[in-house]
């Protein structure tokens, strides 16, 4: 009986080191989520949280396309991390920086710090990888600072707003028709052209033809021209009768058309996990989570690492909701190990459920949904979803950031 107090005493005061990398909506859940839980009066935990982010701040990606049309929402949609409020605690650090390679076995990443060309080891307890997935531009500013983010970002407005020529979005997925039709609402003396290689936007997802008809519909009812069935096949800068650059495009069906720029929206996003051991990852690079969010059973110490949001290799179409989701359930768990280790008590695992097809998307004014429970479109959609500032309020608050203690 006395050793066992003596362990449990042992344990309670030990600082737990939690690695977390990225810092999008899965790490800041993940991170603000295991603080609320080590905190309880009841059952207080002593923890001490390093996050790794290759940027300088929390971007809200799900604002990209009104970020990329708008400067005074650019301004709002990029928060550095030393003005995330809930998050300035002695016992939580931000490292700017990516990882290397991480360790399983001996529990020990390896750490490039932006500014220090020699990269360092920090040990941990327990690990989560919620790194998303990498993404070209325009579909994401690439700056890794504030700073150059607005700059690009203002420059890319520029270019787009003092058109004379049409602005040409190539690509008719989530990103494309938020890219356009946003861009369209903002500016409206801009001519905008939504073109892609289908019969139907959102092709590649797996919902009903009824949702990708609709987005037809509110795309051409924002005012921009869609082009279906044109697949972009050359462009090239030429001059116009003003002597300005534009672009002569090309479609594999023969169309030809002038634009002022360009926005590619089609991308192949990249798992950011080269950091982690291969035993980890399926084909793509995706993290093999299993229910638990922890990783799976053949990589050492698979318990103490844990994986959460687009990076994971799960049912349903990637979502920020679903990434909080799942930060917020690998912290919950993480906890219940703690308390393990320290009570002697068996872990009450929180386990993510099969994540059905649906989406919310945005266009211009008006937004669509559609999921489990059936579509629905309209303004009453934009603000139950997106409210007027493409979620970021809705983000932030759930998300506990303005000041809340976790």
């Amino acid at each position: 009986m006395g050793s066992c107090v003596k362990a449990v005493a042992t344990a309670a005061a030990t600082s737990y080191r939690v690695l977390i990398a990225g810092c999008s909506y899965s790490g800041l859940s993940a991170a603000v989520n295991l603080l609320e839980q080590c905190d309880k009066i009841e059952s207080p935990v002593p923890v001490d949280i390093i996050i790794v982010d290759e940027r300088d701040g929390f971007y809200h990606l799900i604002g990209s396309p009104l970020a990329l049309a708008a400067r005074e929402y650019s301004e709002k949609a990029w928060v550095e991390f030393k003005d995330i409020k809930v998050l300035q605690r002695p016992n939580v650090r931000f490292v700017q920086g990516s990882l290397g390679k991480v360790d399983p076995g001996s529990k020990t990443a390896t750490i490039s710090e932006r500014g220090n060309q020699t990269p360092r080891q920090e040990k941990y307890d327990y690990f989560i990888a919620a790194t998303g997935l990498r993404r070209v531009w325009p579909v994401v500013p690439q700056s890794l600072s504030r700073k150059l983010y607005l700059m690009e970002a203002g420059k890319h407005i520029s270019a787009v707003t003092s058109s004379t020529a049409p602005v040409l979005v190539v690509g008719g997925g989530a990103v494309g028709i938020e890219m356009a039709a946003e861009l369209k609402v903002t500016h409206p003396h801009v001519n905008v052209t939504l073109a892609h290689s289908r019969d139907k936007l959102l092709s590649s997802e797996p919902l009903p033809d009824s949702a990708k008809e609709c987005a037809g519909d509110l795309v051409v009812g924002s005012g921009v021209e869609l082009l279906l069935n044109h697949r972009l096949a050359d462009s090239k800068i030429i001059k116009d009768e003003a002597g300005r650059d534009v672009y002569e495009v090309e479609f594999t069906n023969g169309h030809r058309m002038v634009a002022s720029e360009v926005v590619m929206a089609i991308s192949r996003s990249i798992p950011s996990t080269a950091f982690l051991p291969q035993e980890a990852l399926n084909e793509e690079g995706l993290v093999n989570v299993r229910a638990t969010m922890q990783f799976p059973d053949n990589v050492p110490n698979a318990a103490s690492h844990f994986a959460s949001g687009d990076v994971i290799n799960w049912s349903g179409i990637k979502r920020c909701g679903a990434a909080m989701h799942e930060g917020k359930l690998a912290a919950l768990n993480i906890y219940q190990l703690m308390q393990q280790q320290q009570l002697g008590k068996e872990p009450e695992f929180n386990l993510l459920a099969e994540i059905p097809p649906m989406i919310g998307l945005a266009v211009g004014k008006t937004a669509l949904s559609c999921g489990p429970e059936g579509m629905s479109h309209g303004p009453q959609v934009m603000k139950l979803f997106f409210e007027d500032d493409l979620g970021f309020r809705i983000c932030w608050d759930h998300l506990r950031l303005g000041g809340i203690k976790a």
